[in-house]
């Protein structure tokens, strides 16, 4: 295994969703491991300049760029920044998701559109910049999306979302398949119930959430925590490097919670 301190010391990544919660913990841990070339995409333009400055301190050429990801060109246009700023980017991570609730009987078709558009639609097309660039430069590089346990299943409200995260969960398969001989290397993350400040705003927002919610809610789970974005940051820094090895096509459960589990 590469010394941790640099195995990311020749990476340029992409991360969406890079602003906060899982895409900046992600990005903080690809700096930490000797990354310098750091392009965050998101919507919020003052967090991304926070989050800009926080890597610039510790050594890093870090950009944030604003992205509409239901705008398709922007998705595309996102690679061809990066490669412009930093000559190539053989790193990218597809954080970035819509988390709307919804029930087959009262999604809109509106509801239907943007979740997709975002969370499947959106890491097709930057997977598409991604590859083409990757085979121009010869091959190699390695793409982590980042998905959910709903992409099993999910509860009755995420209907939508979750086969949004399943048919992410196909589409890495099918890159990872495609793409082999290139040396381009495609896995996912599926992450429960995660404690990232998007999660704060939907329990409030959708589930009538209160002050000390978290506290209450980690108490119940099996670990007395919920996912920490900071944790599952080593995971995908190992799969974006080198010492993966040959690992593709991987879709990781990260949870304490097992899928096809029952009650004793």
């Amino acid at each position: 295994m590469s010394d941790l301190n640099t195995r990311h010391k020749d990476t340029a990544a992409v991360v969406t969703g890079g602003a906060q919660g899982v895409g900046l913990a992600i990005a903080r841990q690809l700096v930490a491991e000797g990354c310098r070339k750091v392009m965050l995409a998101g919507r919020d333009a003052e967090k991304g300049a926070r989050a800009v400055a926080e890597l610039a301190a510790l050594g890093a050429d870090a950009v944030f760029t604003a992205v509409d990801l239901q705008d398709t060109q922007a998705c595309l246009d996102l690679i061809d920044a990066a490669v412009g700023r930093f000559g190539t980017v053989t790193v990218l991570v597809n954080a970035a998701a819509l988390g709307a609730r919804g029930t087959l009987t009262d999604t809109s078709v509106e509801l239907w559109d943007q979740m997709f558009d975002t969370n499947a639609r959106a890491p097709f097309f930057l997977m598409q910049g991604f590859v083409r660039h990757r085979q121009v430069q010869g091959g190699g590089g390695s793409i982590v999306n980042i998905l959910s346990q709903c992409a099993h299943c999910g509860q009755s409200y995420l209907a939508p979302y979750s086969a949004s995260k399943g048919a992410l969960a196909a589409l890495t398969k099918n890159v990872a398949n495609a793409y082999r001989f290139d040396r381009i290397r495609c896995n996912a993350i599926l992450p429960g119930w995660m404690d990232t400040p998007g999660e704060d705003i939907t329990q409030r927002k959708y589930h009538g959430a209160t002050d000390g919610w978290l506290e209450r809610a980690e108490a119940a789970q099996p670990m007395g925590q919920l996912c920490k974005p900071h944790q599952l940051a080593g995971l995908a820094s190992y799969l974006l490097s080198p010492d993966a090895g040959v690992m593709t096509g991987a879709l990781i459960d990260y949870d304490q919670n097992i899928a096809g589990s029952y009650p004793e």
